[in-house]
């Protein structure tokens, strides 16, 4: 299976770096979520300590994805990206445990500033890209019952059966989520021209450590720019 970005997003986002990692065999337990929900609730009051106060629209970490949305035709007010998600949840002392690979991957996007999101390898059907929509592709947020499509010109990931995440890391699809059951998932790092280039290899390598320390899970990664704009992704 591939995973390809595509130049209809490389002509918005030339300078982007897409950081790419699978990890198989997963396996989980209790001393591994309470491993990874303490890591979580550590990186998050860190950043809670560091941000009292802070306008988070205009931190450095937010204030080019807020650029970055704009850009293609989303209001940040109402889409958020990821990471400014999580930075207002630790300012605002709400952080939650999800699951330990979600929280491994929260707490390394925290402690990095950089957005990333996970998908279940099994579900994926055909090739994943990091692309614009056309508009109208299917698409069903973790939780929703009704199907919210992406407006034209939108950055999505998607595979052949739809969209996987809306407004580049502002929602997650239901069908293709990581659960308690996955052993083999896909997560992807995002870096604007911004943020310097050893910060995303930073959140890979220790994220790739860190599910194998408290996983078990083998990992593999590369990082994806206009020049090497794809990827093979090994089966699940």
């Amino acid at each position: 299976m591939a995973f390809i970005v595509t130049e209809a997003f490389w002509e918005l986002f030339p300078t982007a770096r897409i950081g790419v990692l699978t990890a198989h065999d997963l396996s989980r337990d209790a001393a591994a979520a309470a491993a990874a929900a303490a890591l979580l609730a550590e990186v998050a009051a860190e950043r809670a300590a560091q941000l009292a106060g802070a306008d988070i629209a205009t931190h450095p970490a937010v204030a080019p994805w807020r650029a970055a949305y704009r850009r293609f035709g989303l209001k940040p007010s109402h889409y958020r990206s990821s990471i400014e998600s999580l930075l207002r949840a630790a300012q605002a002392g709400r952080t939650r445990s999800i699951d330990p690979l979600v929280d491994l991957y929260n707490a390394m996007s925290l402690r990095h500033m950089l957005p990333c999101g996970g998908e279940d390898l099994a579900t994926l059907v055909g090739p994943v890209c990091l692309t614009c929509a056309t508009g109208g592709e299917p698409f069903r947020t973790i939780g929703a019952t009704a199907d919210d499509p992406p407006q034209p010109g939108e950055v999505i990931y998607r595979d052949d059966a739809g969209v996987i995440c809306r407004g580049w890391n502002w929602r997650e699809a239901e069908r293709t989520r990581l659960r308690d059951e996955t052993r083999a998932a896909l997560l992807v790092f995002e870096a604007l021209p911004e943020h310097p280039p050893e910060v995303l290899e930073h959140a890979l390598t220790d994220l790739a450590a860190l599910v194998g320390r408290h996983l078990g899970g083998t990992t593999r990664w590369r990082i994806l720019t206009r020049d090497a704009p794809a990827c093979t992704l090994p089966p699940a």
